[in-house]
């Protein structure tokens, strides 16, 4: 029996452009989430469209207009339908995410890179950190989208990138070697800081660890469901693994060196934890909260009366 969607789009809908509008009308009535890269329905569908076809993501406007195919139609529907009816996110339909301008692969044994430390990175830290960073430690790296992102804005740099998940740590692999930067990043296994030798010092060390309780996580929608929990859960009350970097990255700061570490909508729990801290949180352009920054004379300052 004939699929009575297949039919009608083989029949009236022709073009890349006709599918973008027939899939954000899709996305748009049946309410799905948007936050693993997007934001909204247009975007979604751009995302979700052109890997399909095997195009990239910023082609000129007017080949959206190239007619597509029977079977190139056919499988933006499947996929379109999948989206909605399993609420899969689309980085994990095409295998594809973008951080910083940047192309990665990514599938379920990393988190989606959405990080507004991506802002930080395109800026270079302006007013952050007055020189160009020698040593950067990515801790957490996932897929080694901040790791490969920084190797790219600074190009003079070494970088260490660390993970507890050796799964993780494989598709980061992964795109290091896509990126040619096998020669400048080191990825490590390791629970944190446990596996560095105290005589590595970093000008810059950006953090982006699980931050979130698992009483949070029950309610999120269903998209985060196909997220890695290692990337998500950090005890009872989120702050479980940003505690541990705190407390322990002064070791691995240089004289002048920065902590910069996400940790979202727990922002108000750490102040409370730690109101002594001299906390700076980052004004973000576009959008995102809960980034503070620390340099490591603060960090030691605080750490010595614990």
């Amino acid at each position: 029996m004939k699929n009575p969607l297949l039919s009608e789009i083989q029949k009236d809908l022709h073009t890349i452009q006709d599918m973008l509008r027939w899939t954000v009308s899709y996305f748009s009535s049946n309410n799905i989430y948007y936050g693993h890269g997007t934001d909204n329905p247009w975007d979604e569908a751009l995302q979700l469209i052109l890997p399909t076809i095997y195009l990239p993501i910023d082609i000129p406007i007017e080949i959206r207009k190239a007619n597509l195919t029977v079977s190139e139609r056919q499988q933006i529907v499947k996929l379109a339908v999948r989206r909605v009816i399993e609420r899969i996110p689309v980085a994990y339909i095409t295998n594809k995410s973008w951080f910083c301008g940047y192309e990665f692969y990514v599938d379920e044994r990393v988190l989606i890179p959405r990080s507004p430390i991506a802002e930080l990175i395109e800026n270079r830290f302006l007013g952050l950190i007055s020189y160009n960073p020698q040593n950067i430690l990515d801790m957490c790296t996932g897929s080694g989208c901040i790791a490969i992102s920084c190797a790219n804005f600074f190009p003079e740099a070494t970088i260490d990138a660390v993970d507890i998940s050796q799964d993780a740590l494989n598709v980061a692999r992964q795109n290091v070697i896509a990126h040619s930067l096998l020669h400048r990043i080191k990825l490590i296994r390791s629970n944190l800081f446990q596996e560095l030798p105290l005589t590595n010092k970093y000008d810059l060390v950006i953090a982006n660890p699980p931050y979130v309780d698992v009483e949070e996580l029950k309610h999120l929608p269903k998209e985060y469901s196909y997220e890695p929990a290692i990337g998500f859960i950090a005890g009872s009350q989120g702050l479980e693994v940003v505690i541990q970097i705190i407390n322990s990255v002064s070791a691995y700061l240089s004289e002048n060196g920065i902590l910069v570490c996400e940790v979202g909508n727990n922002m108000m729990n750490l102040i409370k934890r730690y109101p002594q801290l001299p906390f700076n949180w980052l004004a973000l352009n576009n959008g995102g909260e809960g980034i503070f920054m620390l340099n490591r004379k603060q960090i030691a300052n605080f750490i010595k009366y614990l």
